[in-house]
């Protein structure tokens, strides 16, 4: 007898804006590679995210042993004490993410379920990730739920988008780069998205940004924001490498159609000005935002561009309070708010 799948089971990824019972974060360590020689500099950012999303839901946070916990605990003494979960499940870096559980949740119970998918840390990129790719287990028996095993399909949070309607914004430089999932044909890797995420749609972007290391992850293009709405950024220096990839990311974009005879409604986000730091370009992106339920984290970076962002998002979730936090320091990891977040819905 076949098995089902999660689809056929009744699940499906819910999207972000839908109500949360929870936030999980992995703290980040010292002697982690995500922030060279910036680790001081890089907490009290950190401590605002956290701060920030305690304001909205329980904020349930991976640290290494008692020894991280209690300084976590001295670190976040200004958020409401009812809201901090703090969890003994170690990680190499603290991009929760990629390398968390993506939950998904369906109307019989048990209602909501934890997805262990493969973790390589992007194409083998930064050794070790045995802790990382051991999260979603973990995670999955603390809270008492099912965990479905997809481990020997490579796949990162933070490469794809849902609107929770049936519908999955990613990348062909992520999805399809042989540092993946090299024996999948892209037939394949839809087949997976559809049977576990519970997608019918797949919408494919190109390429991602300058300096993004996730070779191109859809978190920092484009986002849903309401279930026939995105915002997808664009560079409009032609003389900046992102501009090509990113218009013509748009343009595809603009040929999408998730409801009959309506066009996909389409807002612009700006790229900050360029960052570079040591030679290295940063991916910047006012796209890595993360939806919580009563606040929207918007990594800004010290420029006018910012409050033109901020301004979009305001138009995007009125119901919602934007937090913009300077992510000038956190961006040397590679990441923002929404690569150091992950979702738990609501059951």
């Amino acid at each position: 007898m076949a098995t089902l799948s999660p689809a056929e089971l009744g699940y499906a990824m819910p999207a972000e804006w839908e109500p949360h019972e929870a936030t999980w974060l992995s703290w980040p360590h010292r002697t982690g590679i995500s922030f060279p020689d910036a680790y001081n500099r890089v907490i009290p950012t950190f401590v605002k995210m956290a701060t920030a999303l305690a304001e909205s839901e329980i904020v349930r946070i991976n640290v290494k042993d008692a020894a991280q916990e209690a300084e976590v605990r001295r670190l976040l003494n200004g958020a409401p004490p009812e809201r901090i979960e703090l969890h003994h499940i170690p990680t190499n870096e603290p991009w929760c993410r990629d390398h968390g559980p993506i939950f998904v949740k369906r109307k019989k119970a048990p209602r909501v379920a934890a997805i262990n998918f493969g973790y390589n840390a992007w194409g083998w990129k930064h050794l070790p990730f045995d802790d990382d790719d051991d999260v979603p287990p973990k995670i999955g028996k603390l809270l008492g739920i099912d965990v479905l095993d997809c481990s020997d399909f490579i796949l990162e949070g933070g490469s794809i988008d849902v609107n929770g309607e049936g519908a999955l914004l990613t990348t062909e430089s992520c999805l399809l780069n042989p540092n993946r999932n090299p024996d999948l044909t892209r037939d394949d890797i839809e087949k997976n998205l559809r049977d576990w995420l519970g997608v019918k749609k797949i919408i494919w972007l190109g390429d991602g940004i300058e300096g993004d290391d996730t070779d191109g992850h859809i978190d920092d293009i484009t986002r849903f924001v309401g279930p026939n709405s995105v915002v997808t950024v664009v560079e409009d220096d032609e003389n900046d490498p992102n501009h090509d990839a990113l218009h013509a990311n748009l343009e595809r974009l603009r040929a999408v159609e998730l409801k009959k005879d309506e066009p996909l409604e389409i807002r612009e986000l700006p790229m900050p000005s360029k960052i570079v730091r040591d030679g290295q370009r940063l991916p910047a992106s006012y796209a890595n935002f993360y939806i919580a339920n009563k606040v929207v984290l918007l990594p800004v970076f010290g420029e006018t561009k910012d409050a033109w962002a901020e301004a979009v998002l305001k138009e995007m979730f009125p119901k919602r309070k934007i937090i913009p936090i300077d992510c000038r320091e956190l961006i040397w990891g590679l990441g923002a708010f929404h690569c150091l977040t992950q979702q738990q819905p609501k059951a």
